[in-house]
């Protein structure tokens, strides 16, 4: 009893280590919960300064450029168009665990935790700069902002003092942690923290997109897409339309944060290798003889069969037009686009003067650019690649030279030139459908987009039987994909279906299973069907 009652003694008259007062569980949650605040006063510092970038997507945009190759390729195989919101997601969930693991630290040794807490808010900075090869003075507001957060409110909710130097142990003038206090302090910073989240909302929709895109009507096309959709498509319930509607089309790029651009002050730039620079408005480009037409994009990191491939009306004003008025000086043998983000992409300036429906592209499917697409204008180059030539938030055109200049992914390990292949795709039925005995209706698309190019035929085959040439749907340009379907009669079992295009040149799709990488994947697409 002697023992313990001096036990109890030495408790009032020294104060408690950290440890012995405050549950781990409840230093962990302190830390999660200063790291949400100090990435909240990090995002809306990041939107309140210009040039800054909020925290996660300095973050995100290093990841995207610094990631060894295949690790991106590998990213867009498992989750598609959804790649962006994954990789947002997997670096919050990194930064909650290790913001964890600072508050746990922080609970014995809170000099050490704050050291953490600032190396942690220094990240985007850090990040930014390795990434962009250059440092702004402006991406010190967001880190800094999160640092001094994340300190001051990781020593309020452990129950240190304030404003007070660290130490080991707790001031003996403080009162000792208690869960009342730490609940009033925790609800107080999920308030703030979601009244920062509001305010960041806010500041995010300064600039409505959609209510600028609401505001625009498109000049009539001095020249408009010939085909008919109506009297071209194949009516296969299942099947690819012809057009992609906007809100269907994919969408692969570097850009973690959509780009929300005013048109009204948006201007492009056409520099580098010509006589006279040009400087366009929105309004110029509205204001030059606009041209339509029906043309397939695809991305580099498709795979056969997938589905990172649309076909869309464009509306714009020819690139050749633009680039003739600049004056094309001699030896500028590249265009390259740069994208408000910095994002570059670049092909040989003969694509844009060769006669195909190169165009600064205004308009998708009868109405101006949507956000994710671009607006208010992109380059389309029929024939190649996204990652080559589909520049979206287009800021400047820049004439140079192809051994002078390499777009964004081409270090990454991708071709410098990145022509379309002739590719086709099954649509009906679906890999792993069970149809019935008889006569099954098989479609798909198929394109080969670019001058004289275009869909001639398309085959399909059965198991190892003989390829039946399948009926085409109409053409709308030699640019866009075509339907096409074949009805084959299928005994019971298991069945695999095959099916290759052929182009205006002769051209047979390519046999030999290759990746993506690193000029596009080649192969014939193939599914099975359980028949019966």
């Amino acid at each position: 009893m002697t023992t313990q009652a001096t036990k109890r003694g030495a408790r009032q008259l020294h104060p408690e280590s950290p440890e012995q007062r405050l549950p781990k569980r409840i230093a962990a949650l302190a830390g999660v919960l200063a790291a949400a605040a100090a990435l909240t006063a990090g995002e809306l510092a990041g939107r309140v300064v210009p040039a800054a970038s909020p925290p996660l997507v300095a973050l995100g945009d290093a990841v995207v450029r610094l990631a060894p190759p295949g690790l991106r390729d590998a990213g867009i195989s498992t989750f598609g168009t959804a790649d962006k919101p994954v990789l947002l997601a997997t670096i919050t969930a990194v930064v909650v665990l290790l913001a964890a693991v600072i508050g746990i630290r922080a609970r014995s040794k809170p000099l050490s935790g704050e050291t953490y807490v600032v190396v942690l808010a220094a990240a985007p900075l850090l990040a930014g700069f390795v990434s962009s090869g250059g440092f702004r003075a402006a991406e010190l507001v967001p880190s800094a902002a999160m640092a001094v957060t994340g300190v001051l409110l990781l020593r309020a909710l452990l129950g240190l003092r304030v404003w007070a130097a660290p130490t080991l142990l707790p001031d003996p003038a403080e009162p000792s942690w208690s869960r009342r206090v730490f609940l009033v302090r925790a609800g107080a910073v999920l308030v703030a923290v979601a009244a920062g989240g509001a305010v960041a909302s806010w500041l995010d929709q300064r600039v409505d997109v959609n209510a600028l895109r609401k505001l625009i009507r498109l000049p009539v096309p001095m020249r408009v897409a010939p085909g008919n959709v109506a009297a071209s498509s194949l009516q296969v319930p299942g099947l690819s339309p012809l057009i992609t509607p906007n809100a269907e089309f994919y969408r692969i790029d570097t850009a973690l944060a959509v780009p929300r651009i005013d048109s009204a002050t948006w201007l492009l730039q056409v520099k580098g290798m010509v006589d006279r620079p040009v400087t366009l408005s929105y309004a110029d480009l509205l204001a030059l003889p606009q041209y339509e037409a029906d043309i397939t994009l695809q991305c580099v990191s498709n795979e056969v069969g997938g589905d990172l491939v649309g076909n869309a009306r464009w509306q714009g004003v020819l690139l050749r037009d633009v680039l003739t008025r600049a004056g094309v000086q001699a030896g500028a043998d590249q265009v390259v686009g740069r994208s408000v983000d910095d994002f570059t992409a670049g092909f040989p300036t003969a694509l844009a003067m060769d006669g195909r429906a190169a165009m600064i592209a205004l308009g998708m499917n009868g109405e101006p650019l949507p956000q994710e697409h671009g607006f208010p204008a992109r380059l389309i180059v029929p024939g190649l690649y996204g990652y080559v030539s589909a520049t979206k938030w287009l800021t400047s055109i820049e004439l140079t030279t192809l051994a002078g200049f390499d777009g964004f992914w081409v270090p990454r390990g991708w071709a410098k030139l990145g022509p379309i292949k002739t590719e086709s795709r099954i649509d009906v039925p679906a890999d792993g459908d069970r149809v019935s005995t008889g006569q099954t209706v098989i479609a798909g698309v198929a394109w080969s987009p670019g001058p004289r190019r275009g869909i001639q035929q398309v085959e399909v085959q059965v198991d190892n039987g003989p390829w039946l040439l399948a009926d085409l749907g109409g053409e709308l340009s030699e640019d866009s994909w075509r339907q096409w379907r074949v009805t084959a009669q299928l005994t019971a079992g298991a069945h695999l279906l095959s099916v290759r295009a052929t182009d205006r040149t002769g051209r047979v799709q390519d046999e030999r299973v290759r990746p993506p990488r690193p000029d596009g994947a080649t192969g014939h697409h193939q599914i099975r069907v359980l028949v019966g």
